[in-house]
């Protein structure tokens, strides 16, 4: 079934910027320039040097595995189940081995992919660069069925006991059968003229799906129908130019306890209440990343590499560090009750999260630190090289 959204033929228009721009909008140093963050010491340009700091926790390298291709846009990430570990590289490398040495149990070559795997219910979801959508087997990799989507998906899938949900490129939310591929609802979102290459994944919960789009929305959908539940701004343009009203959200919702948390570039923070559906709390904000909720705070890596804390409870202003100011930091991870985030050096770096001082520092990498992921006793780092970092603290 298709939703009301998606009946009309008419494709929207979507427009992207010469090569040289769209380089430009997708390195994070450069998009930090935009707007907000000026400092009176530093150039705006540079990245801030790192300072000497009282290490109180150390990193351990378990184990790292090499993969091919180039992750610019740090959109290809491990999945999970039980004790194995999946991954894919763009060269359409995909791989399974165990979470604790890294030992391989199986190997799978398919395509070019524009996004990372995503795990569940016994099966792995990718997408290559002409829009297929492939469905393998996690025991073995083979392949149980591919479906063409008719759009590039840079967002790693999520896959429901019925479903598997798929983003596009051009604003399509896509349901699948899990078990045939078959297109069981779409809908479609109204694109912006100007758009950075989004990478955000939809999120399920309480059979809902929560989706952040280019257009700077949240939309809550049924899980069953694709039906649109309610659906709100997380900002709001207000600018006179393209650049200046690019408000894309590339970052993931966070649910958690009745309330979703979101973020976008050149926008806010703003907090939906599920119940009342509408924003409740709002701040101006310029992110490419989820929030980190960790010990009552609510903790935010701006697009320039400055970093945010408010109070869960009061939504006051905790905390502020310019320590790693255009150094295109990670997306941020709680581990150990620590915060942890990497950058562009390939240094991992742990923070306490109650005064945002760093506590801990370690060079894994000669290569950006692109996505961190955590998993049980362990955490795992993906670089732009395609190198993928067990470790621990």
């Amino acid at each position: 079934m298709t939703s009301a959204n998606s009946m009309t033929s008419k494709q929207t228009t979507r427009f992207f910027v010469i090569p040289f721009l769209v380089v430009f909008l997708t390195s994070c140093s450069s998009l930090s320039s935009l707007k907000f963050w000026d400092n009176d010491n530093f150039d705006s340009d540079e990245p801030r040097p790192l300072q000497n700091i009282s290490s109180i926790k150390s990193i351990k390298i378990n184990w790292d595995l090499s993969f091919s291709g180039e992750n610019y846009l740090g959109n290809f990430v491990p999945a999970f189940s039980a004790d194995n570990i999946f991954f894919a590289d763009s060269t359409g490398q995909i791989k399974s081995f165990n979470s604790n040495q890294g030992k391989i149990n199986w190997e799978k070559k398919v395509n070019s992919l524009s996004s990372g795997i995503a795990s569940g219910f016994g099966m792995l979801v990718v997408a290559d660069t002409d829009g297929n959508i492939i469905s393998l087997n996690q025991a073995d990799g083979s392949i149980l069925w591919s479906v063409n989507v008719k759009g590039e998906v840079l967002a790693p899938s999520v896959i429901s006991t019925k479903l598997v949900i798929v983003k596009t490129g051009s604003g399509e939310l896509i349901a699948l059968d899990r078990n045939t591929g078959e297109i069981v609802w779409s809908y479609r979102s109204k694109l912006p003229t100007l758009t950075i290459r989004g990478n955000s994944s939809p999120v399920i919960d309480d059979d809902k799906i929560y989706v952040s789009f280019d257009n700077g929305r949240l939309t809550v959908f049924e899980l069953d129908s694709g039906f649109p539940v309610w659906d709100g701004a997380i900002s709001y343009v207000g600018g006179t130019s393209e650049l200046e009203n690019l408000i894309d959200s590339d970052s993931n919702p966070i649910v958690e306890g009745g309330l979703v948390y979101t973020t976008n570039y050149q926008g806010a923070l703003n907090i939906f209440d599920i119940a009342q559906k509408r924003s409740v709390w709002q701040v101006e904000a310029s992110s490419f990343y989820s929030p980190l909720l960790i010990k009552g705070l609510i903790v935010l890596v701006e697009s320039g590499s400055n970093m945010k804390s408010y109070y869960a409870k009061t939504l006051q202003e905790s905390w502020t560090s310019d320590e790693f100011l255009n150094r295109q930091l990670s997306n941020p991870i709680a581990f150990d009750g620590s915060i942890i985030v990497g950058d562009f050096e390939g240094y991992i770096h742990i923070i306490d999260p109650l005064n945002g001082i760093s506590i801990g520092r370690k060079k894994i990498s000669k290569k950006p630190i692109k996505m961190i992921i955590s998993r049980s006793k362990s955490f795992y780092a993906v670089d732009e090289s395609f190198n993928l970092f067990s470790l621990s603290i």
